[in-house]
């Protein structure tokens, strides 16, 4: 069975999604992941920025990445186990 920490992020669209749908439904993929596997979130909500690390520290996964180009927001997140 291949490693799920080495595995491609699964990728979650959230653009078009107004708060507080792009948290609530970060919040339920992660709880569906794998400890050490990635989520890629891709949001376009102004508040996704705030939002997104906080729903992911709250159910105690790390953000490893986030970068916005113009109003998309992307972040790469880890969940923990």
């Amino acid at each position: 069975m291949p490693d799920v920490s080495e595995a491609p992020p699964i990728a979650l669209d959230l653009t078009g999604l107004k708060c507080p749908l792009p948290a609530l439904r970060t919040r339920k993929a992660l709880r569906g992941l794998q400890p050490g596997a990635r989520l890629a979130v891709t949001a376009t909500d102004p508040l996704a920025a705030i939002d997104v690390p906080n729903a992911a520290r709250e159910e105690g996964a790390r953000v490893e990445s986030q970068a916005r180009d113009g109003a998309v927001t992307r972040f790469v997140i880890r969940a923990q186990g």
